[in-house]
C-alpha cells in the first residue's frame, strides 16, 4: 500500500523551512525524548480482503456474548422492532451526512424536525435541538448552557450516574467554572443541603431521575427549591421511564437531557449512541447545536430550515453557548422510528414491564437473602446488598452465561432488569444464583 500521507517529502520540508525549521525533531522538541517513537512503527505485512476477514472473525471470538443481561448503570438492553432497522438502513439515510445546503436536504432536515417534536413530547418540554453525541454531553452542554456572568457554579447531585459527572468535570475544568457536588442522603438527592447552601452564584443544579442508584427523585420539590434560589433546574431521564414517570416538563424542570440508546439503538460495545436535549421556551436561544424549524417557501408550501443556532460557527465566538458543530442524525432517526413504532401506549407497556420485572427478580433475591441498599421507589434499576462477595458472586455468574447486576462495593450489586428479562429468565438466574450460594 502506498502512504497516506499525500505531499512529497521535499514538500514537507518546504513547510519546515518556511516556519524556520529543518526537521521533524525540532518540530516535536517540546515532546519529552523517552515519548518519541524511534523505530517506527511495528506493523505485520499487508493482507488480502479474505485474510483480513478470516482475522477479524478469530479477534472477534474473543469476545463474550451474554444472553442473560441483568446490568443497565446507563446502557440497556432492549427490545428493537425489525421495522426500526428496516426503514434507518435506507440508504438516502445511512449516506446522509450534515444538512447545510437546505434546498436539498428536506428529507433529512424533515427527519430531524419530526424527532425533536417526538422529545418535546416525550420530555414534555418546548423545543428540543437536533441531538448531541451522548447523554452524558448532553447534561454538560445544559449546565454551560445556564451559566451567565453573576451566576457561573455548577451544581451537581451525588447521586447522578458517575460518568456523566466525569464529563461534566471535564467540561467546567476547560471553562473554568467552579464545580459542586451536592451531597445525597439514603441515595437521593439531599435538598436539606441545597437549602443549607449559598445558592448566589449557583446557575444549576443537576439531578438525574431515576437516578444511578435508580431510584426516582422527588423533581417537583427539587424544583421548587431550585427556582426559588435563582437558580435552573437540569433533569437527567431515562426515555423509557419517561413513558410511564412524571415528564421533566410536569415537575418544572427547566432543561431535560438524556441517553437516548434505550430508544432504538443496541448497546453496541458502548456506541454510537444519542444525546437529547429540550428545554423550555425561555432557555430556547441557549441551546447547542442544531435546531429545525418548519415554514413555507415562496410558493407557500411547507419547507423545514436550520434556526436558531448557537454556535460558535454561526455567530460571533464570544456570543456562542457551545462549540458543538454536529449531532448524531441517524441515530436521532432511529429514536423517532423507535417511537413511531411504539407509540405512547407501547411505551408505557415497556415501561410498566421494566417495573415489574424488577420487581420480581427483587422479590426472588430478597428470598435467598439479598437486601435493599435504599429504600425509596425506584423504576427498573436497584442496589442490594450481597449475601457473599459481590466480585465471586458476578464471576460465576458469567461463567454460566448470565452479566449479572453491576458491582459496586465489596458486598453491593446494581441491579437491572427491562421488558427482555423474562419470568422464566429471572427464575434461572434465581436458580444459579442459589447454586452458587450453596
Amino acid at each position: 500500500m502506498g502512504s497516506y500521507i499525500p505531499s512529497t517529502r521535499e514538500e514537507r520540508l518546504d513547510m519546515l523551512h518556511s516556519i524556520g525549521m529543518h526537521s521533524f525533531d525540532e518540530l516535536y522538541a517540546d515532546i519529552p525524548e523517552s515519548l518519541r517513537l524511534k523505530d517506527g512503527l511495528s506493523l505485520p505485512v499487508g493482507l488480502s480482503e479474505m485474510e483480513v476477514a478470516r482475522k477479524m472473525e478469530e479477534i472477534s471470538e474473543k469476545n463474550t456474548r451474554f444472553s442473560h443481561i441483568f446490568r443497565g448503570a446507563g446502557s440497556y438492553q432492549h427490545y428493537i422492532p425489525a421495522i426500526v432497522k428496516q426503514v434507518t438502513s435506507k440508504e438516502e439515510f445511512v449516506t446522509a451526512y450534515t444538512p447545510y445546503q437546505a434546498e436539498i436536504s428536506q428529507g433529512l432536515l424533515q427527519s430531524i424536525f419530526e424527532y425533536q417534536t417526538m422529545i418535546c413530547e416525550l420530555t414534555g418540554m418546548d423545543v428540543s435541538n437536533a441531538s448531541v453525541y451522548d447523554g452524558a454531553t448532553a447534561a454538560a452542554e445544559a449546565a454551560a448552557m445556564c451559566r451567565d456572568r453573576k451566576r457561573g457554579t455548577v451544581c451537581v447531585s451525588a447521586s447522578v450516574d458517575p460518568k456523566t459527572l466525569s464529563v461534566i468535570r471535564t467540561y467546567c475544568f476547560g471553562s473554568g467554572a467552579p464545580l459542586v457536588i451536592l451531597p445525597e442522603k439514603d441515595g437521593l438527592t439531599d435538598l436539606e443541603s441545597w437549602n443549607a447552601m449559598d445558592t448566589f452564584s449557583i446557575a444549576c443544579l443537576i439531578i438525574q431521575t431515576p437516578n444511578y442508584h435508580g431510584l426516582i427523585e422527588d423533581g417537583a420539590a427539587i424544583a421548587n427549591a431550585v427556582h426559588t434560589s435563582g437558580a435552573k433546574l437540569i433533569a437527567s431521564c431515562n426515555p423509557i421511564a419517561l413513558g410511564l414517570l412524571e415528564t421533566p416538563g410536569e415537575f418544572g424542570a427547566d432543561v431535560a437531557v438524556g441517553e437516548g440508546q434505550p430508544l432504538g439503538l443496541p448497546i453496541g460495545f458502548g456506541g454510537p449512541y444519542l444525546g437529547f436535549m429540550a428545554s423550555t421556551k425561555d432557555m430556547m436561544r441557549k441551546l447547542p447545536g442544531r435546531i429545525v424549524g418548519q415554514t413555507t417557501d415562496v410558493d407557500g408550501k411547507r419547507a423545514y430550515v436550520l434556526t436558531l443556532q448557537a454556535r460558535e460557527q454561526h455567530i460571533r465566538r464570544e456570543k456562542a453557548s457551545s462549540n458543538i458543530c454536529s449531532n448524531e442524525a441517524l441515530c436521532a432517526m432511529t429514536a423517532a422510528v423507535y417511537l413511531s413504532a411504539m407509540g405512547s401506549a407501547g411505551l408505557e407497556k415497556v415501561a410498566v414491564s421494566c417495573m415489574a420485572n424488577a420487581r420480581y427478580l427483587l422479590d426472588e433475591l430478597t428470598a435467598l437473602g439479598f437486601t435493599r441498599k435504599y429504600t425509596g421507589e425506584f423504576f427498573h434499576e436497584f442496589v442490594t446488598t450481597c449475601p457473599c462477595d459481590a466480585a465471586v458472586l458476578s464471576e460465576k455468574l458469567a461463567a454460566h452465561g448470565y452479566l449479572s447486576g453491576l458491582v459496586t462495593g465489596q458486598s453491593e450489586m446494581l441491579w437491572c432488569t427491562t421488558e427482555m428479562n423474562t419470568k422464566s429468565e429471572i427464575d434461572s438466574l434465581i436458580a444459579v444464583i442459589k447454586e452458587v450460594l450453596a
